[in-house]
């Protein structure tokens, strides 16, 4: 079992930074694909990153290429995702997620169904 929890969310202004950060608890993440959702108010949970176990495969969605980037320190069981130039229209709840890939090092996942584990949420408001 794992348990994951985001933090580092807030409040900014456009054009501002954050940081966020997942924490996996009680079990290592090392051989988890990871990444990160978010969902805004009446809307589905949408793809926003994703980090193969190793690190050394990464993939974003069209809206935050280049301006977001994912990473993750297998050491600290800890994925982050650094968002700058941030837009009113990336105001969401944020969600990391893990699945267990043991034998695909490179591999990544970008549909909310296949993954196995989520944290409970950190809400990110951009104002204009």
């Amino acid at each position: 079992q794992v348990q994951l929890v985001e933090s580092g969310g807030g409040l900014v202004q456009a054009g501002d930074s954050l940081r966020l950060s997942c924490a996996a608890s009680r079990r290592t993440v090392s051989r988890y694909a990871m990444g990160w959702f978010h969902q805004a108010p009446g809307k589905e949970r949408q793809f926003v990153a994703a980090i193969s176990w190793s690190g050394s495969s990464t993939h974003y969605a069209d809206s935050v290429k280049g301006r977001f980037t994912i990473s993750r320190d297998n050491a600290k069981n800890t994925m982050y995702l650094q968002m700058n130039s941030l837009k009113p229209e990336d105001t969401a709840v944020y969600y990391c997620a893990a699945k267990f890939s043991p034998d695909s090092s490179n591999w990544y996942y970008t549909g909310p169904n296949d993954y196995n584990y989520w944290g409970q949420g950190t809400q990110v408001t951009v104002s204009s």
